[in-house]
């Protein structure tokens, strides 16, 4: 098996848990947040910085890779660690959501799914042997099948069959993997907001006993009380000896109730995409420090974060570049809400351990100025 798992510590007040990921580039505490790399590089970050944060797997887009460079550029380098200079861990997803979010869909039926690049308009056609192929050329740790995930405002019919082409893509993506040694599988459970189809797709997908399962259809337009629900039904079906990945959930308060219901892998754009808006994560919630209050304040961004960002530079010098569009700006705020969200993590382990989440870790969600 490319990859092992074990649960260290189980919470007693709720489903949460400690666990140890073994993967090929090393081992990975759970539960853990996963910068997205989208294009082979987490934005304005080196991975020399991220290492420094203390993170050691992030998460690469197969939609992008397969556009740009091409996979076989990838494997020229004989894999994306060589590619990027990443000695860490690296997760790919299939595609699937991409092409259904990003691409023009022109048509999708149980052989795959033909789309238009969201680049230059040209047509590709995407098959599950297709992607697999495709992350295997790539050298990703952990792959994902190819999924269809469908939007929130899906009907009933439209979920089922998405379920049941999902099913049938992971079958044969596991029948095409080829390299079962170095390389984890993990299927994807969908089912929208029906608990009758996640139950379903989560049944069909253990038939094949993949050394992972994540959750996806999440976080893409429901409320967070109806992810949370789902969550929280969803995650006991599966198995706890395994690791239980969220995909595309990242703001603190998810972070939250997700490892509370047993979730052990996250991963989202959210930190790098709003430090390129000027909003960073602070106790209290979001701050945006473009705002005209900070013109002249010579306090760090978080009093008491020994962040890069917070130990050398005021929130006025910060404003003063993200202002003059200073390229640095963005690196410093990036900086800053990795490296908030590592330690917010730490905070929620801590919390598992300690059995004290309401003081340990606050509902955090405000907004501030």
């Amino acid at each position: 098996m490319p990859i092992s798992f074990k649960i260290t510590y189980d919470n007693p007040q709720n489903r949460a848990r400690l666990g140890l990921l073994q993967a090929p580039h090393g081992e990975v505490e759970t539960p853990a947040f996963m910068p997205v790399g989208t294009a082979g590089t987490v934005k304005t970050i080196t991975p020399e910085e991220l290492t420094e944060i203390g993170f050691n797997m992030i998460l690469c887009n197969a939609y992008h890779l397969f556009l740009r460079p091409g996979a076989e550029i990838v494997a020229r380098h004989h894999g994306l660690h060589n590619f990027m200079n990443w000695p860490g861990n690296i997760i790919t997803d299939s595609g699937g959501f991409q092409i259904f979010s990003l691409g023009g869909m022109s048509e999708i039926s149980d052989r795959g799914v033909t789309f238009t690049s969201h680049i230059d308009g040209s047509l590709h056609f995407m098959t599950p042997e297709r992607a697999t192929r495709l992350q295997n050329m790539l050298g990703a740790d952990i792959i994902m099948a190819l999924d269809q995930c469908p939007p929130y405002a899906a009907s009933y019919a439209e979920v089922q069959e998405a379920v049941e082409r999902t099913t049938h893509w992971a079958k044969r993506c596991l029948s095409s993997h080829i390299r079962n040694k170095d390389q984890a599988l993990f299927g994807i459970v969908q089912g929208g907001i029906f608990r009758d189809l996640r139950e379903y797709s989560v049944s069909e997908l253990l038939e094949l006993d993949l050394p992972g399962y994540a959750i996806g259809g999440l976080s893409v337009g429901e409320p967070k009380e109806q992810m949370y629900e789902v969550l929280e039904y969803t995650t006991p079906m599966l198995p706890p000896e395994k690791p239980r990945y969220l995909m595309g959930v990242g703001s603190p308060d998810a972070l939250y109730e997700g490892v509370k219901a047993g979730i052990d892998l996250f991963d989202c754009v959210l930190p790098t995409r709003i430090a390129r808006n000027g909003r960073v994560f602070v106790d209290e919630g979001y701050l945006n420090i473009r705002n005209s209050v900070h013109a002249g304040d010579t306090n760090p961004l978080q009093q008491g974060c020994l962040c890069y960002t917070c130990r050398h530079y005021s929130r006025s010098y910060v404003r003063h570049l993200l202002n003059t569009n200073e390229i640095l700006g963005v690196r410093l705020t990036t900086y800053h809400n990795l490296y908030f969200l590592k330690q917010y993590m730490q905070k929620l382990k801590e919390a598992i351990k300690n059995h004290d989440w309401e003081n340990t870790v606050p509902f955090w969600k405000n907004e501030i100025v």
